[in-house]
């Protein structure tokens, strides 16, 4: 009898060409093209909209945007990987609590969450007026780059925590054991085995959080009140504001090439060829 289980994938074959393919090949496609119109509307095909970007403004929006979505992802690193750890030594009954108040906030609206970030850090914001009571200067910490990354710090941690915990809690004890019968005390074990081991979530936490972190929008127009354009505030800007399909496609194409390289290169950092984590 033939194997009829890979029927069960073409579901799953036709979602990915219809919601995946086919809209990133249209993005593709309107990055090739222009449209002239001389009494009729026609299509050519052209790389200008590719040059166009490696104009000095643009460039220095997508630094910008790098550079923010790097801080952002090394500071919920410095956050994430603490919090995972404590969650994993925890008690059954307790971690369980702890990762739902962890994932909790990602059940409300993202836009949500960053107009209540607006509502914290306004000048007549709960922190300014905490101040105010305690007769200690205010600060006007809204519209600035240090809102926008505790936005995006606040919106994408869990994005962190989450897979640091789970390379955490499928650590082998034995193997810890062992190293407390060899004399390894607590800084020998977390930088020989814990650190080692739990790389692969360390990597995987690290693409999930700068991936949205630096094509997001929302929060740099809320937060950063557009003073500080991100890439992702340039794109939307020129979809919906300019009408520049064509432009703004290459963009997003650039951007995938951009996010493509970054997680080859972070996942060559990830587990060895026979698929363990290394130990270094």
């Amino acid at each position: 009898m033939k194997d009829r289980t890979k029927y069960f994938a073409y579901p799953y074959v036709l979602w990915i060409i219809i919601f995946i393919v086919f809209p990133s090949f249209l993005v593709l496609l309107y990055s090739m093209t222009t449209k002239e119109s001389n009494g009729l509307t026609t299509i050519q095909f052209t790389l200008e909209n590719f040059k166009k970007f490696f104009n000095p403004l643009y460039i220095n929006i997508l630094w910008d945007s790098i550079y923010l979505a790097a801080i952002s992802t090394v500071i919920c690193l410095l956050l994430g990987y603490p919090a995972a750890y404590i969650i994993s030594k925890a008690h059954l009954s307790k971690r369980n609590t702890l990762l739902f108040l962890c994932i909790l906030p990602m059940w409300m609206n993202m836009l949500l969450r960053t107009y209540a970030w607006m509502t914290i850090l306004g000048n007549n914001g709960i922190i300014n007026n905490l101040l105010s009571f305690l007769g200690l200067p205010t600060f006007n910490m809204l519209y600035t780059r240090g809102a926008t990354v505790m936005g995006m710090v606040y919106n994408f941690l869990p994005f962190m925590i989450l897979p640091v915990y789970t390379a955490l809690s499928k650590m082998d004890i034995g193997i810890l054991e062992a190293a407390d019968d060899l004399g390894a005390n607590k800084y020998v074990k977390f930088r020989k085995i814990i650190l080692p081991l739990s790389m692969p979530g360390v990597i995987s936490g690290i693409i999930m959080v700068f991936m949205p972190a630096v094509s997001t929008f929302i929060i740099p127009q809320l937060l950063g009140g557009n003073k500080n354009m991100m890439i992702g505030n340039l794109i939307e800007k020129l979809f919906i504001l300019n009408g520049d399909w064509n432009f703004g496609s290459s963009i997003s194409i650039i951007m995938m090439i951009i996010i493509l390289i970054a997680m080859s290169i972070m996942n060559k950092f990830d587990v060895d060829k026979e698929g363990g984590a290394r130990l270094w």
